[in-house]
């Protein structure tokens, strides 16, 4: 009687019950089909993984200050002093990285930003358009979410990982960079005297952001960290790094003012007050003043640039709805050109959008949220009626406004109640 004999793995020589065979004789055991199908996974992702595209950033073809400054008008409306301090800050940054290796000793000096001003004037808004001119890789950081290391919520490392993503995990593209620290003000100091327990979401983190901001070699872990111990480490150059920090500092004309105050004092003391502008006292804003507010010595020191953003008014707020490039009504007139629907915008149904942007205090980003609020309703019922026409005309008046507005209002109060 012949004896039985268990199959064979082609592959691997294995000898089990578990294997499949095929008609040409071959046999293939579930280990090395699961193994075959790990490396076709693997394979197929290096295939959809984007090309790494590198910079070419040179001293002939970097935009001027003027051209920057110029790129940034089609965009953002006002703030000319901040644009400026801004385009030249970058110009001198990235010309920075393209110096020649000379022997004369002389090192430039990296300049990172600080811009102080209150919600909605555009902060994030120029250094996204800055980043987007220049095409390098940028990011933004909410610094209210970043604690100390060892505590619940994002370490300070967390803002190279997304830097590192956004330039595809090319760390040469991640080290000429943007990141933009937002809220940067909501890491102050609790106390006015240093800490002497722990300051996990104050003074701690801005010890932590000390060393991306001063520039050295910072060990990233590219899938986050914490959950994931076991990863390899990428290290990372933030010297050539450009930080830009932006913050509200809600309440710190009260310093300049204190500041102001006590310098105005002798024979010309009523001369001095009289030029002093107390509608915006942002523009006297000095370092000390940051310190007073909470930020300490060592992190000023490494934002160089304090530059400032001067509060929109009626007029800037009006000419921010109609005016840059991705002015707000120029995006909701291509999304309902999409459909077919001319969309116009009667004078006094912007004008009364930015009177209730100035009665709310919300600035531009108010605009945005009022402007979707009128037009909400349209939304929603043009695209199936415009279906049936070749085209619709559609004019959004001061009436419509002003009852799509109060219908939201009385629809908010009937929830909040």
């Amino acid at each position: 009687m012949a004896s039985y004999r268990k199959p064979v793995c082609s592959f691997c020589g294995q000898t089990t019950t578990n294997i499949f065979s095929s008609e040409t004789g071959t046999y293939i055991c579930y280990d090395c089909i699961e193994e075959g199908h790990r490396q076709v996974q693997e394979a197929l992702a290096k295939q959809v993984k984007k090309p790494v595209d590198k910079l070419n950033l040179d001293l002939a073809t970097l935009p001027r200050p003027t051209d920057i400054k110029a790129f940034l008008d089609q965009y953002v409306i006002g703030q000319d002093e901040a644009k400026r301090y801004l385009s030249v800050a970058v110009y001198n940054h990235y010309k920075r990285l393209l110096q020649p290796k000379d022997k004369d000793g002389v090192e430039i000096e990296k300049s990172n930003i600080i811009m102080v001003g209150s919600t909605g004037t555009g902060k994030t808004l120029m250094a996204r358009t800055i980043a987007k001119m220049l095409s390098v890789p940028f990011t933004i950081v909410d610094a209210t979410v970043l604690t100390e290391a060892g505590y619940v919520g994002e370490d300070v490392e967390s803002t190279l990982v997304r830097l590192l993503e956004e330039a595809n995990y090319d760390v040469e593209k991640t080290q000429k960079g943007i990141v933009f620290i937002d809220e940067i003000d909501k890491i102050a100091r609790k106390s006015d005297n240093p800490s002497i327990t722990r300051d996990v979401s104050g003074e701690g983190v801005q010890q932590g952001l000390l060393k991306l901001l001063e520039g050295s070699v910072v060990n990233v872990p590219p899938k986050g960290g914490r959950k994931h111990p076991e990863q390899e480490f990428v290290k990372i150059d933030t010297s050539q790094i450009l930080f830009i920090c932006g913050g509200a500092f809600d309440g710190i004309e009260r310093k300049i003012a204190q500041r102001l105050n006590t310098q105005v004092v002798g024979f010309d003391a009523v001369q001095k007050a009289q030029r002093i502008d107390k509608n915006n006292l942002l523009r006297y804003i000095a370092p000390q003043d940051l310190k007073s507010f909470g930020l300490i010595p060592e992190i000023i020191g490494r934002l160089p640039i304090l530059t400032y953003l001067e509060p929109l008014d009626r007029a800037a707020l009006r000419r921010i709805l109609v005016e840059p490039k991705n002015a707000i009504t120029k995006q909701y007139q291509k999304l309902m050109a999409m459909d077919g629907v001319q969309l116009r915008f009667e004078d006094e149904a912007l004008d009364y959008i930015v009177d209730k942007a100035i009665e709310f205090k919300l600035g531009a980003r108010g605009l945005r949220s009022l402007t979707e609020t009128v037009m909400m309703d349209l939304m929603y019922s043009l695209p199936a009626e415009a279906k049936d026409k070749k085209s619709t005309d559609v004019l959004i008046t001061r009436e419509l406004a002003e009852r799509q507005i109060a219908k939201a209002d009385s629809l908010r109060l009937q929830n909040a109640v």
